[in-house]
């Protein structure tokens, strides 16, 4: 049996995964949604326009909720962009925007009987990605989002720099939110295998300038082209294939945490059921604060819905 996706929004980040899907030979079939016909129109039938240069040939469509009822993962990727202009660092901004999406679309999803796995990437994506879940019914373990899957990867760069050594070498997460409240959790990251705080006081390293410069990364990429969509992309991907794959990837992501009652990010084994389990690493006692408080500012959040 082949393999389904489907994607609702192909702005930057949802054309993005669909072009990655096509041009690698990831999906058999892609169906292809946006509340703008001729946008939706165009990335068929440039995809398809494609598919005489690849060794693929995945069946296109768009625009018909009834396909979602067989479909493997769906990619949740609308939003406002524009919201985040003038937002300073404020994921919250796209807020008002994508709770009316949500509105409008999860009925749609619901009453498709979509019962894949659906992955949001859509900000503020915690509360977004839970109100996801409450409105369509399907299971937590079902719905996850991206979360800081992302920002993880951002710390990653970041630090491979300062230690000139390959992103893969460095390993750790980012928890809580994917925005402000977020944090590295410094306890969990090591560099080539050895704990960087062992290697930071060797080499005078400040670890809050770090975190920083991590945090910004995407803000940096906005200011210069106006949204992010590469990076993004490649993890909505690399989530759904640990899925497809049953591959039991442990990643950190955003999905229900009952200790706190929220989506939050976090370590979870990745498989085809979505979010197998928690991983629950030991954390710093300050670091479990920032957790708690991360998580608490996203349900905050989340009941405003």
């Amino acid at each position: 049996m082949g393999r389904k996706y489907a994607i609702i929004g192909v702005g930057h980040v949802g054309a993005t995964i669909a072009f990655s899907l096509v041009t690698q030979g990831l999906a058999d079939e892609l169906i292809l949604i946006d509340k703008n016909q001729k946008k939706a129109r165009a990335e068929q039938l440039d995809l398809q326009d494609a598919t005489a240069r690849l060794s693929s040939h995945p069946k296109i469509k768009i625009q018909d909720y009834s396909e979602l009822v067989n479909t493997d993962i769906l990619f949740v990727t609308a939003g406002n962009i524009h919201a985040l202009d003038n937002a300073s660092g404020n994921r919250w901004a796209e807020f008002e925007y994508t709770r009316e999406i949500v509105k409008d679309i999860a009925p749609k999803i619901k009453n498709s009987g979509f019962n894949g796995v659906l992955i949001d990437t859509m900000n503020p994506c915690d509360a977004i990605t839970q109100y996801l879940q409450k409105e369509i019914g399907l299971p937590n373990s079902r719905v996850l989002g991206t979360g800081t899957f992302l920002d993880t990867a951002r710390m990653q760069r970041v630090v491979s720099e300062k230690f000139e050594v390959d992103p893969k070498n460095v390993s750790g997460f980012v928890y809580g939110e994917h925005g402000e409240s977020q944090f590295v959790a410094w306890s969990t990251v090591t560099v080539n295998g050895l704990a960087i705080n062992t290697l930071t006081s060797k080499l005078n390293l400040d670890l809050e300038e770090l975190e920083a410069s991590a945090r910004s990364g995407g803000w940096d990429i906005h200011s210069g082209k106006g949204y992010t969509s590469f990076a993004i992309a490649t993890c909505a991907i690399k989530l759904s294939l640990a899925i497809l794959d049953d591959a039991k990837l442990m990643c950190p992501c955003s999905f229900y945490n009952a200790k706190y009652e929220s989506y939050v990010g976090q370590p979870g084994i990745i498989g085809k059921n979505g979010v197998e389990s928690l991983v629950t690493i030991p954390l710093l006692p300050e670091e479990e604060q920032k957790l708690a408080i991360s998580a608490a500012t996203i349900k905050e959040k989340f009941a405003t819905l």
